[in-house]
């Protein structure tokens, strides 16, 4: 079953997908702000793939871009995040597929978390081509060391410390590795 298809459960401190498992938890937040504050550094025209608990979102929206372009693909998730986006001018909120929706331009930053995500190892062509020249990118990275499984140039990474509990689906450990691009 695709991850759209599934029924989420919203707790406080996470989302739950099917069997109980962790689609998003609150202990990530310190990875959002860390992301955001990477991908917003020229307060331009930011894209964000994955909405989720809107963590980022918030931190996005703190940095004073001038846009903010979200994609997302779970209907539970859409609701949320059309209430969340109300009212925001520079949110533009497009339902679908990341790798296949239309309507979306280049960007000076672009933050992909998704869960469940069938195209996942497609994302560092579709970076390439809706990156602005010298664009921030970064990514969920599953991995507890300096994996650059996407294989991009230009990669660094930043250690970020988080305070994660027991789940289902990431090694445990108090560091966390941001991958940093640039285009």
């Amino acid at each position: 079953m695709a991850f759209k298809d599934t029924t989420l459960v919203f707790e406080d401190t996470k989302i739950l997908g099917e069997d109980d498992i962790e689609v998003m938890m609150g202990w990530e937040s310190p990875i959002m702000e860390k992301s955001a504050k990477y991908i917003c550094q020229s307060k331009g025209d930011i894209l964000e793939i994955g909405f989720g608990m809107g963590i980022c979102a918030d931190y996005i929206q703190a940095e004073g871009v001038n846009s903010h372009t979200i994609v997302e693909i779970h209907p539970q998730i859409l609701e949320r995040l059309n209430i969340w986006a109300s009212g925001k001018s520079n949110v533009t909120v497009i339902e679908g597929d990341w790798h296949s929706v239309n309507g979306l331009s280049a960007y000076d930053g672009i933050f992909l978390d998704t869960f469940g995500d069938d195209n996942w190892s497609n994302f560092k062509t579709f970076a390439s081509s809706k990156g602005k020249s010298g664009a921030k990118i970064t990514y969920w990275n599953n991995f507890t060391s300096e994996t650059n499984e996407h294989n991009f140039d230009n990669i660094s990474f930043e250690n970020v410390s988080v305070s994660p509990v027991s789940n289902s689906y990431t090694e445990i450990s108090n560091i966390y590795y941001m991958p940093k691009v640039v285009i």
